[in-house]
């Protein structure tokens, strides 16, 4: 059962089946079929969120907490488990389990909030994604569901009671899985059209023991009709009613009428139907007279408590479930099969033998599909890691529904906010309009999208499915995202706060990934150019405080890396000059020089833009480099440093971090043929060259006889410079971790850096695992561990710089091995350093999932594959979010780029 689609040697080549799903893809793309209507877009948390938070102080885990999840119907979003919904996620299907011994039904994921884990917010289940193709035509993925009662309080008790120094307490600690007492509970999904799905839902008995267990495969209308919502379809109540002994029929008045059908058993059983509202039990809740007497709870009381009368007996409500009871055999499986479909498209069997015929040939076109997408190269082993990454990576799609206003207005009578919630959060941003489909960084832990993570999301996906690549990376540009002074919003915890600027360095990226020269799409990259022109503009009028292009940017992503929380007033006073801010503007310059030279071979107007961001680039290169006392350079330790702005006084806070990594990513190698073809550009760069030396002296620009042509090179570090930063890059002792490049060097384990002021002391000190702070929540690290998406910025730059510099510059690698290697060779020293997180070494145990032996011996757990928000940075050992397959799909790129070599 685990793992993906089938065994690798059983691939179907021939030519049918190998284009069907770029069919699909090319039909959806051309808005022919609406192939994406249906797919993984329900989340996994919409309690805790934002969205459903109305209280006055902000404190979204409180006001919605987990206990009300199964009682109090959502406004904004719906979760489920295993689930899928339409892309507006009007209509909704899961799966309920009951093992016979839990107090609740197992409806949704179950997680600790921010308070109750000793390191924030952690989901405690065991689930996996295991298959998916882009369009949906096929999905798999798995839950493990134990036959003992779940330990809710065990869970949230040992959490709360460990320090910050402790590890997390998680589900597998438990002992609940031992001796296979468990289900593993898989589901499929196969579009036999593109509102015709199967559904395949297999329960295995990993025991040694017959197990009792409850199925309840579920549909559901999201609640639009009891909040006077004045935006979408919800003008009359949508209804779902029974059609026959084991069918509904679910209408909704923009969607239409689907029929969902559940098999009988093997044994002809036919499962019971059961209705109810998906409305609040406002009884249970709040004492007050409830709406209707069926309520969202109905099936867990009915299931558990036995409460006939929770359910309507005229089989008719806006949410049903087939209940389905197996006493599942030792090491045996049961199947329960269900279909959904418009009753235009009604199949002539619907569970036929064309049933298992129809997920037999889905399954067949998803090997295929990834056989022409995965080098023939790439072994068995990486070949399943980079099945089950696209697999996460496409079931993190999630429906994200957020009316700004709307929101701040409150619901009618139904969920009327206070005043005070407009000095939390998101005043500013009432413009804000989200409906759509979005890349989430985990569906769980960060069930909302984080506009940088997206930028990295998209890299991965140009390999897969280029038209959303870029569609995704429009949306955060149009008007109801971006905010009209042009800031890009963050996430919805703070849409203000400040990411790093990488929209235009994925725009770039995916504009090159997705297209042959000659044949790319200069439309997307011309609309993106001219959004990015606004946000461009909005990072120079608000970050460059003393108008010296050295920026301060607030925490950018990296959040505790410093020794204050630099989003926040500082405890000296003053500002921080930062040298990762500094490095993403001038990384940005660069890049939209890139796209304007691009461009401007097509249309010489952007020969002016391409001049401006030119000559903008060389000011902040010049400014962060400069040795007369104002840059953020050090002479004396070759490495960049932020510097502390307070009484007129700077001072260098020597923390060797990635802050003073990032300068070596603001570089761009130009053609020098292109720049012959542009003679606007040329006269006004020649000019300046020649004008204002005293620029031009501080910053790398050379002509290259080096790889295909001449070239230039615009880079913030100059050769000495860059030689310099990579020795402590490429030092084991410092930032080459066994698994990629550290966040935070490792001398600062026995030489922390301290700094007084004010009677406090703050302190940095190399935490290579979990945060030992509370800065940011503490349920993320960048004082130590290796994170993704910054090693995938800091190869991709040693890739140009080595495009440039070709075999004249060789490092040692790592530092004192007396192994000299040029820069594509480092990268892909790093490259297989961050891929070693995910292949089994000598126990057979991949170091990110260090500690976890069953991984490795139990069959039905060793090609299982988690991919966490950061590692590790001495063992390996995944951090965070366990579902970050987000950027952590970036893993494709190093396997591919390793087959490159």
């Amino acid at each position: 059962m685990p793992g993906f689609s089938s065994s690798i040697g059983s691939l179907m080549n021939d030519e049918a089946t190998s284009s069907a799903e770029i069919a699909r893809l090319a039909e959806d793309a051309q808005r022919l079929k609406n192939w994406k209507r249906w797919g993984p877009y329900l989340s996994e948390r919409q309690w805790g969120v934002v969205r459903e938070d109305y209280s006055e102080d902000g404190e979204a885990w409180t006001h919605f907490p987990f206990e009300q999840s199964a009682s109090r119907a959502y406004r904004w979003g719906e979760d489920g488990l295993l689930g899928i919904c339409d892309r507006q996620c009007r209509l909704c299907f899961s799966i309920a389990l009951w093992n016979g011994n839990d107090p609740i039904l197992k409806e949704r994921l179950f997680g600790l909030t921010n308070s109750q884990g000793n390191h924030g917010e952690d989901v405690k289940e065991c689930y996996f994604y295991l298959d998916s193709t882009p369009t949906h035509s096929y999905m798999k993925a798995l839950y493990k569901y134990p036959q003992a009662e779940f330990p809710y309080r065990q869970l949230a008790e040992e959490n709360t009671s460990r320090s910050r120094s402790q590890c997390e307490f998680e589900l597998i600690d438990t002992g609940i899985f031992d001796e296979g007492r468990y289900f593993d509970v898989q589901a499929e999904y196969a579009k036999a059209s593109p509102d015709d799905i199967l559904v395949r839902i297999t329960i295995a008995n990993r025991g040694a023991a017959d197990a009792e267990i409850h199925v309840l495969p579920t549909v559901w209308f999201r609640n639009t009709w009891i909040w006077g919502c004045r935006h979408e379809g919800c003008t009359l109540k949508p209804r779902i009613s029974q059609q026959s002994v084991g069918s509904v029929v679910a209408d909704h008045e923009t969607l239409g009428p689907y029929e969902i059908h559940f098999a009988n058993t093997e044994d002809s059983e036919a499962p019971r139907l059961l209705f109810t509202e998906n409305e609040t039990d406002t009884q249970a809740l709040h004492n007050t007279p409830q709406y209707t007497p069926y309520v969202k709870n109905a099936f867990q009381r009915r299931v558990i408590s036995g409460q006939s009368d929770a359910v309507n007996p005229d089989n008719v409500g806006t949410k049903a479930a087939a209940w389905y009871r197996f006493n599942v055999p030792a090491h045996r499986q049961v199947i329960i099969q269900a279909r959904i479909f418009h009753n235009e498209q009604s199949p002539v069997s619907v569970f036929g033998d064309d049933f298992e015929s129809e997920f037999a040939i889905r399954v067949r076109e998803a090997n295929a599909f990834y056989e022409q997408r995965i080098p023939q190269s790439v072994g068995d082993e990486q070949r399943q890691l980079v099945r089950q990454a696209y697999a996460g990576l496409l079931w993190s799609k999630q429906f994200y529904h957020y009316i700004v206003k709307d929101w701040f207005l409150g619901d009618e009578q139904v969920a009327a906010p206070s005043e005070s919630r407009r000095e939390v959060r998101n005043d500013d941003w009432q413009h804000v309009y989200a409906r759509d489909v979005l890349s989430m960084p985990d569906k769980w832990e960060y069930p909302w999208f984080a506009a940088w993570d997206l930028a990295f999301h998209m890299i991965p996906f140009a390999k897969i499915d280029p038209d959303f690549a870029k569609r995704q990376l429009l949306l955060l540009l149009r008007e109801w995202y971006m905010h009209p002074n042009g800031q890009i919003p963050a996430y919805e915890w703070g849409f203000d706060d400040v990411n790093p600027p990488v929209h235009a360095w994925a725009c770039w990226r995916v504009y090159k990934l997705t297209g042959r020269r000659g044949e790319r799409d200069r439309q997307f990259l011309t609309s993106a150019f001219q959004k990015l022109l606004l946000n461009f503009t909005w990072w120079v009028n608000q970050i460059d405080e003393n108008g010296d292009n050295v920026f301060s940017g607030g925490f950018l992503g990296l959040d505790n890396i410093g020794l204050f929380d630099r989003s926040k007033p500082l405890p000296t006073g003053g500002h921080i000059e930062q040298a990762d801010g500094t490095a993403w503007m001038a990384f940005y310059c660069a890049t939209m020089l890139s796209i304007a030279l691009e461009l401007a071979q097509f249309d010489a107007a952007y020969e002016d833009m391409a001049s401006k961001f030119f000559e903008h680039f060389v000011h902040i290169a010049d400014a962060i480099n400069s040795i007369d006392g104002t840059g953020l350079w050090d002479e004396h330790d070759g490495f960049y440093y932020d510097h502390l702005h307070v009484n007129n006084q700077l001072i260098p806070l020597k923390v060797r971090s990635m802050v003073g990594l990032l300068p070596m990513i603001a570089v761009e190698v130009i053609d020098a043929d292109t720049v012959a073809r542009l003679p606007g550009f040329r006269k006004r760069m020649e000019w300046f060259l020649k004008y204002r030396h005293d620029l031009a002296q501080q910053i790398s620009y050379c002509e290259s006889q080096e790889g295909s042509g001449k070239h230039l090179l615009l880079a913030i570090p100059s050769r000495n410079k860059l030689e310099s930063v990579l020795r402590y890059l490429l030092d084991e002792t410092e930032f080459l971790s066994p698994y990629g490049i550290r966040s935070l060097s490792r001398h600062h384990d026995e030489h922390p850096f301290n700094f007084s002021a004010n009677g406090e002391t703050y302190s940095v000190k190399y935490v290579p695992g979990e945060s030992d702070s509370w800065m940011f929540g503490g349920n993320s690290n960048w004082r130590g561990p290796v994170w993704f998406p910054v090693n995938y910025l800091i190869v991709d730059a040693l890739e140009r710089y080595h495009f440039f510099y070709g075999d004249s510059l060789q490092v040692e690698c790592p530092r004192g091995s007396g192994r000299m290697l040029n820069l594509r060779e480092v990268a892909n020293e790093i490259n297989r350093r961050l891929l070693r997180l995910f292949l089994t070494d000598e126990s057979k145990i991949r170091p990110s999932m260090a500690g976890l032996s069953r991984f490795a011996d139990d069959p039905n757990w060793r090609e299982l594959i988690l991919f966490h928000e950061y590692f590790h940075a001495e063992t390996g050992e995944g951090l965070g979010a366990s579902h970050q397959t987000g950027w952590t799909a970036l893993v494709t790129r190093c396997v591919e780029k390793l087959q490159q070599d």
